[in-house]
């Protein structure tokens, strides 16, 4: 019998780092923005070390941050996870219908990737992407009106939860077949580099996906034109309800590539993932594909239809909260460092709670799409010379 996930990663502790929880250290330097505003700086420590594969060289386990980034990513957490929570109320009062995938446990990896790149980069995941879009740019209403098919939605109440987009800021999705979305993000990455952009696409997929021959045959596509892009592996360690040790001969993911270098990375931790993506981003713009492990793990079930209990036990859940939980450790960090009070805290939780809650109010509010939108938006206007096909006029109307 394996050990359970939360017993192996209490063995894997660091010696002295209680908790895994961040370490300030006492550098302090000042800051200025590209506003020309000053602000003092001070050095975190990753205390969990980045591991490689066919690296010369990791990041350091030292991140400069600001008292502003640090409540910003405090508040962003907290968005997050209550917004996800909320979506599981209204699901089970069935306001939100079809799929729904929650990212609660995992919020720190699409937050600590936004402070490393800008919306000139790109990203493509999964189906879990509500928070994905949020952090691409897009508003709370917005993610909670597409949830409940209403026409205020990010997609216009006709995507539902696994298909939300920011063309504006590179967000490309939202894909609901496991693993399609991979060989996708190295097209974009092929057409950053032939339009000679300093940008990189980071391509997003679970432990789950892994396996899939299409992301290793588009990597092969991607080590031999050089393109920028990183695969980032969201590893949850379970694939549906199938631990990875039982799906995946090796379950080291970052090593998958071979002949592609890798990094593993603690993904509940916001300050490493920041660290880390900034690395991946310069690593690929110069050199060409990269495989990231993020190692996380979701609170809910696969799905909304998951219990979540059948494969794992309450224990190892509550035992990851307790000494991972991405929120939590950014809320030690700013009691130890006395970034905010007490009050300070409790209002930043109370703006997000009212956030969320006014969202929600205001999309059930918003009326469901017209009938009339379900044919449009299926054929583009006919080229000169292609009104019909196959001797069918592309304006024939079916009779019912």
């Amino acid at each position: 019998m394996l050990p359970s996930l939360a017993k192996q990663w209490r063995n894997a502790a660091v010696i002295g780092l209680r908790g895994q929880s961040l370490v300030p250290c006492a550098s302090t330097r000042t800051f200025a923005s590209a506003k020309s505003t000053e602000e003092e700086t001070f050095d975190v420590e990753i205390t969990t070390p980045f591991e490689g594969h066919k690296l010369d060289e990791l990041p350091s386990q030292t991140v400069t941050t600001t008292k502003t980034e640090v409540l910003d990513f405090f508040r962003d957490l907290f968005r997050y996870r209550r917004m996800e929570i909320a979506a599981d109320v209204l699901y089970k009062g069935k306001f939100i219908r079809g799929f729904c995938h929650l990212y609660d446990g995992q919020e720190a990896i699409c937050v600590g990737m936004e402070s490393a790149i800008n919306y000139e980069d790109a990203i493509i995941t999964s189906y879990r992407d509500h928070c994905t879009y949020l952090g691409r740019g897009g508003n709370m209403y917005e993610v909670i009106a597409e949830l409940l098919g209403r026409k205020d939605g990010c997609s216009r109440g006709l995507g539902g939860s696994m298909h939300m987009y920011h063309r504006e800021n590179n967000f490309y999705g939202g894909n609901g077949i496991v693993g399609a979305q991979v060989p996708l993000g190295v097209g974009i990455a092929f057409q950053q580099k032939y339009n000679k952009k300093d940008n990189c696409t980071f391509t997003m997929y679970g432990d789950g996906a892994a396996n899939q021959g299409q992301g290793f045959e588009a990597l092969n596509m991607a080590a031999l034109w050089d393109l920028p892009v990183v695969y980032v592996c969201e590893n949850n360690h379970f694939g549906m309800g199938t631990a990875e040790w039982r799906g995946s001969k090796q379950p080291a993911f970052y090593k998958r590539g071979d002949y592609v270098p890798g990094i593993k990375v603690d993904g509940m931790d916001v300050f490493a993932v920041k660290k880390a993506v900034a690395f991946a981003k310069e690593y690929a713009i110069k050199n060409g594909p990269l495989i990231m492990e993020m190692d996380t793990y979701r609170y809910h079930g696969h799905s909304m239809s998951d219990p979540g209990s059948t494969y794992r036990t309450r224990d190892e859940v509550s035992g990851i909260r307790n000494q991972r939980d991405p929120i939590e450790r950014v809320r030690k960090l700013i009691q130890n460092m006395e970034l905010a009070t007490t009050a300070e805290i409790k209002a930043i939780e109370k703006a997000a709670r009212k956030e969320v809650d006014d969202a929600i109010a205001k999309a059930k509010e918003c009326p469901e799409p017209p009938e009339e939108w379900l044919t449009k938006n299926i054929y583009s206007a006919a080229p000169h010379g292609w009104e019909s096909v196959r001797g069918v006029e592309r304006g024939l109307a079916h009779e019912t």
